[in-house]
């Protein structure tokens, strides 16, 4: 009996014995498995806080002012690059990889530790890219936040009655042209004078003191042209004059409707100066007329702005004009009274034709000195609307009026200007001023929107102290 006992006792423990070393294997695997997992799991952590650092360096002052955020590169130094925003990406995996105080007094080593391999920026997107779709993307965004009212839909509206009306294509200033043209080539023969000398006829017609004003200049037409900004900037400073910084290309798919049009001048209307409203922190003055227009100083920027609110005025007070029995009568009269007295009666049409002409370029510099003014000006004419007559034309910049109540302010005729500016000069224009305003505050006299960062790919590599390897990859940036 005593030895059957002993006999199956060292079955027991042989059978005991094999399980174990499975048992232990298994423990082992499993303790593999989730060391393996932890190393990963706190990588993706280590790396998803680095990324996320880097992106809170986002520039203050381009937040505070323009509602973006982008990191700028160039981090307060003269020069930036993505290799500065790799750098800080590198320091914050780093410093999360130390060894904690206790073990570098200990002299140990813990048996998770983690050790960057490798830490690099492999595609960017910066605000320039895509001629600007990047910085457009950030404002659209930004924008969708923001509540603006109906201003947006009259803009489209205002525009669709003014290119209907043709306003914005003709020419009015070129027809005046042609029409001199043929009162210049019309001889009026000779006459005598009183002393028996033959001398060659002329034309006394009021309306060419009228008609030769259009060489002077808008602004010097108009009174109180002494208080219009002369600030000058060297464009060759800014983004839209040098070349400009790309990146790999991460973010430039944009939307580009009306839509999205109408809401990227909204916002360059909330953000940027004008002549009627300007700004103590820009450096133009007349930001929004810059945006248009695109010279160097505000005078010629304002000046570009007028000209072309010039353009569509004599459109439509032509239009109106031609219109109006009782000015075509009033100009005929005159006309014949002064093609009878030159003794050239052929000229009665072209003469009658010059002086209305005259009358809606003289009205038009009065739109205009209404508009500057803060007074409203409807973008088609009426009898109630109308301010000079025949009369007050001749003499027309001693009768400028600024108290029309009716029709739309100088904003509203901006709005359709900057409507009507090619997307992509828009653009850049409103980098450079961002660029303006952003140098004039403190540590950023190097700012360059064109080197701040909006989106990364970051390839991270880990490894830990037994050798194993980790790779990370990943987007981050500030989009939705």
């Amino acid at each position: 009996m005593m030895r059957h006992q002993s006999q199956v006792n060292g079955y027991l423990t042989v059978f005991l014995s094999l399980s174990i070393t499975v048992i232990l294997s298994l423990v082992l695997a499993l303790f593999q498995g989730a060391r393996v997992s932890a190393f990963k799991m706190k990588s993706e952590i280590i790396s998803d806080v680095a990324m996320k650092s880097v992106l809170s360096e986002y520039s203050r002052e381009l937040y505070e002012q323009y509602g973006i955020l982008m990191v700028d590169t160039s981090y307060g130094q003269k020069k930036g690059g993505i290799i500065n925003a790799q750098d800080h990406l590198k320091y914050y995996i780093e410093e999360n990889t130390k060894k904690p105080m206790l073990g570098y007094l200990q002299d140990s080593t813990m048996m998770n530790s983690i050790f960057l391999k490798e830490a690099a920026i492999t595609g960017s997107s910066f605000a320039a890219d895509g001629n600007g779709a990047v910085l457009r993307n950030q404002i659209i965004e930004y924008m969708e936040a923001v509540p603006f009212g109906d201003s947006i839909s009259k803009v489209s509206d205002n525009l669709g009655i003014l290119q209907y009306n043709g306003y914005d294509t003709e020419d009015i200033s070129a027809k005046q042209t042609a029409n001199q043209q043929i009162i210049d080539d019309y001889d009026l023969g000779t006459t005598t004078d009183d002393d028996g000398n033959e001398v060659e006829r002329t034309l006394d017609n009021p309306a060419d003191n009228v008609n030769s004003q259009r060489s002077v200049g808008i602004l010097n037409l108009i009174s109180g042209q002494e208080s219009i900004s002369n600030v000058s900037v060297d464009l060759s400073k800014y983004l839209s004059q040098r070349k400009i910084n790309h990146g790999t290309g991460l973010g430039e798919t944009e939307n580009t409707g009306i839509p999205e049009k109408l809401l990227i001048d909204e916002y360059i209307f909330e953000k940027c100066g004008n002549y009627r409203k300007t700004l103590d922190k820009s450096k133009l003055k007349y930001q929004i007329e810059y945006i248009i227009a695109g010279e160097n100083n505000d005078y010629s920027n304002l000046e570009k702005v007028c000209e072309k609110l010039l353009f569509w005025r004599e459109a439509s007070n032509f239009s109106y004009i031609m219109t109006n029995e009782g000015f075509k009568e009033a100009a005929l009269t005159a006309a014949t009274l002064i093609a009878a007295l030159a003794g050239a009666p052929a000229l009665t049409e072209p003469i009658q034709y010059s002086i209305l002409f005259a009358w809606s370029f003289a009205e038009s510099i009065s739109d205009i000195s209404i508009l500057l003014k803060g007074g409203k000006v409807p973008i088609i004419k009426t009898a109630g609307t109308w301010k000079l007559s025949i009369e007050g034309m001749l003499d027309f910049k001693n009768n400028l009026n600024s108290d029309c109540k009716e029709g739309l302010k100088y904003e509203d005729y901006l709005r359709m200007l900057l409507f009507t500016t090619e997307t992509g000069d828009k653009t850049t224009r409103l980098m450079d001023i961002m660029e303006m305003d952003i140098r004039k505050t403190k540590g950023n006299k190097n700012f360059k929107l064109d080197y701040c960062l909006d989106k990364f790919c970051g390839l991270i590599k880990m490894q830990d102290k037994s050798g194993f390897n980790f790779e990370i990859e990943r987007i981050y940036g500030f989009d939705k």
